[in-house]
Formats: structure tokens, C-alpha cells, sequence
């Protein structure tokens, strides 16, 4: 069989699963089937396949067969979302935990589910932020592992950090007021801060953290009402706050009177950090978190841990907006956090993360790189001279999607920098892809 008909077949299968004629989840022919259907040996239609999952189109499963894959077209995201890409390219724009085993896990627990107790619960909506039972199985996670205390009143169950995060804002905070942000942030909680006209307040930070000196006199000289904070592995600099620094960030905070809006998220991912600020002041402190950068991005369960004064407000603010989580992303979180499944796939993206540290190290050497050993991504600045806007467009043209400076910055100018995701590849294409990036900065002109 020639090359050109493969490359035919390929190119007549590819442009109807992009057009939508086979629309996402389609079984595709076997392989035998294929061949016949074509006129062309087993072999052949072995490249076939092969050549449409390298280009991100398939997804192939021994035992079941290949499938069209499904994953949102570029046409389907917004201008500000960090994920959208062609469906051929490699995202360092967003973090997708890639893990051996994750269809078979779900295929599982779907069967357990389907075999467990009363089915027909999962049918029903349930209360605001959950049932007392599901957050009492985050109180016991949080426990376990983070070193939280905290009561299942206090927890309430949401659609990811992100909604967690809009939450915490409308529960707390009215349009004007002031948010200390660091400078450089995490953009979710710039456009939910938007989203309620709040006014973002930007603090200077160094190599380990926000400059308090700064953040005191901001609130001397602003009426700030909240800090927001990633205290515990900072997206996108990585710094991870000693206990000192977190002591002392309390103590402003109660000074000037201020909330404190702690992200969580990327947490799990930095052993033997400090207590979580929550942990020191439970009475001014949300808690914001979830589970879909450590096992699926598409499993959007999060929580949010209150304050005891704004429990009763979080759950209205809860009813208005989107009353209640999924039941049955519900009850496949709860049971992944209840039998160590998260815990065990934390270990490993730990694990994980450093290995691709290493490697990405090793591809971009004499670059100037900012990251903590096992994030799951890394701040990379740019050569003197260099402009990021062109950087990310000729990273497109090459099939790399990343993420600019500008998207973190709460400051009018921006770094020439990239937030590159480490974790949407497999670990195989991490080199290659950052010796592929390294060569297309090479040859920007200054």
C-alpha cells in the first residue's frame, strides 16, 4: 500500500471528524474492517490509526477499539480561555493529569456504582454544597492529608476550584471593593474579580514570596477587605511560603481587619510545606480547592472550607448560583477521596512532576527557569530583547500552545515570560517538545 493512500484515508478521516460528521465518542471500523472497506492490507490501516491519534484526533483502547476523541474544538472556547488549542497541538497553555489506567478506573467505578445501594439517589438533586456525608468525607481528606481541622458545616462542595473561587468572592466581597493580589497571579481569580468589579490591588513579590513590607503598607494606605493568596506552591512562580512568612501574613490580615482568600489547588504537590493558613486563621480564612489538577481536569469537583460567620452565606450564594454539585460527580469524587484513590495519584504526580522538572531543565539549560522540584509547570523568562507576543505566535505555528506573562499580571506592564504547563504530554514527548520550544525562541527575531 502506498504512503499517499494512507496519507488519503487519513486526511478523509480527519477532516470529518473535524467537520462533525463523526462527532465525538464514534466507534471507528477495526482495524480488519478498515482494510476491507479501503482495499488495503491490515498494515495499512494499522498507520492509519496511527497517524490520526498522533494528531490528537483518536484514542485507541486494547479490547475496545479506537474511538473519535473527545475534546473540545478551538471554535468552542472563549478568546480568554487558557485551554483552548488546535486539536493538534501540544498544551503547555493548561494542565491535564495524564496517568496510566484513568479510563479503566472510571470504567470501574461506574460498575460499582451501578451495583451499589440505592442507584436512584444519584437521580435526585441534592442540597446546596452537599450532603453532610460527602463533606464530611473532604473534612476527613483534609485531615488526613493537609493537616486541616475543620467540620463538615463549614465545608461545601462546588464545581472545581474556579467556582470555588467565584464563591468565596460573592459571598464575601461587593463590586469596588479592594483584593491585595500578588502581581503576578492566577488569571481565574483576575477575570472572577471582574466578573464582580472588585479592584485588584498588586503586591510586589521576591524569589520566596509576596513582599510584606509591601502588602502592610497597601493595607495602611488602601481599605483592603480580602488577601487573595496561593501560599503553598504559587502558580505561576512556584514559591511555597515558609511558616514565618505565613504567620506574618496572618497577623496583617488581622491588623487591617482583612479576608483571606487561600488557593489551595496545586498544594498537593509540595511535601513538608507549612500549615495551611486556614489552620491558623480559621475565622477570616477561605479554603479553596479541588481535585481536577491532581486526577482529571474533567472531574470538577472542588470545595470551599468557610469561615463559621459566612457558612450560611456561602450556602445561599451556593443555591443562587448553581445550587448543587453534580450527584454522581459527586459520589465518584467521595469515593476516590474515602479509598485513597486521590491520595495515591497525588504521590504519583509528585513523583511525576519531578521527573519532568528534570527534564525540562535539561532541554532548556542556560535559560532562566523559575520552579518549585515537583510543579507541575514553570515560569521560563524570555532573552533580553525578546517579546512574548511573538514568541506564542510562533509556537503556534509550530503546534505548541502557551501561556503569556500577561495573562498573570495584575500590573499595567507585563514580563516577557511564558507559564508552560509540564503535565498534558506524556512523559516521553516532555524533551522533545522543550527542545522543539528552545529551537522556535532560538530563531525569534529580537
Amino acid at each position: 500500500m502506498a504512503n499517499s493512500s494512507v496519507s488519503a484515508i487519513v486526511e478523509r478521516i480527519s477532516r470529518d471528524i473535524r467537520s462533525g460528521v463523526l462527532p465525538p465518542g464514534t466507534a471507528l471500523p477495526t482495524h480488519r474492517k478498515l482494510a476491507a472497506q479501503n482495499g488495503i492490507a491490515i498494515a495499512s490501516a494499522t498507520k492509519v490509526y496511527a497517524k490520526l491519534q498522533r494528531l490528537g484526533l483518536v484514542i485507541g483502547e486494547v479490547g475496545r477499539g479506537t474511538f473519535v476523541r473527545d475534546r473540545p474544538s478551538q471554535r468552542e472556547w472563549d478568546a480568554d480561555d487558557e485551554a483552548r488549542l488546535s486539536s493538534n497541538a501540544v498544551d503547555l497553555s493548561f494542565n491535564h493529569p495524564l496517568w496510566a489506567g484513568q479510563s479503566d478506573l472510571l470504567r470501574t467505578t461506574l460498575r460499582d456504582l451501578a451495583m451499589a445501594g440505592d442507584l436512584s439517589a444519584l437521580m435526585h438533586q441534592h442540597p446546596p454544597g452537599g450532603r453532610l456525608h460527602e463533606r464530611a468525607s473532604v473534612v476527613a481528606y483534609l485531615c488526613r492529608e493537609r493537616g486541616i481541622q475543620t467540620d463538615a458545616e463549614r465545608v461545601f462542595l462546588v464545581g472545581g476550584a474556579q467556582q470555588g473561587l467565584d464563591v468565596a468572592v460573592r459571598t464575601a466581597l461587593h463590586p469596588n471593593d479592594a483584593v491585595a493580589v500578588d502581581a503576578l497571579t492566577y488569571p481565574g481569580f483576575k477575570m472572577a474579580a471582574a466578573l464582580m468589579g472588585l479592584t485588584l490591588k498588586p503586591i510586589a513579590y521576591g524569589a520566596d514570596g509576596p513582599d510584606l513590607d509591601a502588602l502592610e503598607a497597601e493595607c495602611r494606605r488602601s481599605a483592603i477587605r480580602a488577601i487573595y493568596t496561593m501560599p503553598t506552591l504559587h502558580n505561576p512562580l512556584g514559591w511555597v511560603l515558609s511558616a514565618a512568612q505565613r504567620r506574618r501574613l496572618v497577623a496583617i490580615a488581622r491588623r487591617h481587619d482583612c479576608l483571606i482568600i487561600e488557593d489551595g489547588t496545586y498544594a498537593y504537590l509540595a511535601e513538608d510545606a507549612a500549615p495551611a493558613i486556614v489552620t491558623l486563621a480559621p475565622e477570616r480564612t477561605f479554603y479553596v480547592s479541588s481535585v481536577s489538577k491532581s486526577v482529571a481536569s474533567g472531574l470538577r469537583f472542588g470545595y470551599v472550607v468557610a469561615p463559621a460567620s459566612h457558612a450560611a452565606q456561602v450556602k445561599r450564594v451556593v443555591r443562587a448560583t448553581h445550587w448543587s454539585l453534580s450527584s454522581v460527580v459527586t459520589a465518584i469524587a467521595t469515593r476516590w477521596l474515602d479509598n485513597g484513590t486521590v491520595a495515591r495519584q497525588e504521590q504519583y504526580q509528585r513523583e511525576d512532576a519531578r521527573r519532568r522538572q528534570r527534564v525540562a531543565r535539561e532541554a532548556l539549560q542556560g535559560m532562566e527557569i523559575i520552579a518549585y522540584p515537583t510543579s507541575l509547570f514553570l515560569w521560563l523568562k524570555l532573552p533580553e530583547g525578546v517579546r512574548m507576543d511573538r514568541v506564542v505566535s510562533a509556537l503556534a505555528a509550530h503546534g505548541i500552545a502557551a501561556s503569556k506573562a500577561q495573562a498573570y499580571a495584575t500590573t499595567r506592564h507585563a514580563p516577557h515570560a511564558l507559564r508552560l504547563g509540564l503535565s498534558s504530554m506524556p512523559y516521553e514527548q516532555v524533551g522533545p517538545v522543550l527542545t522543539a520550544l528552545r529551537s522556535v525562541i532560538d530563531r525569534v527575531p529580537v
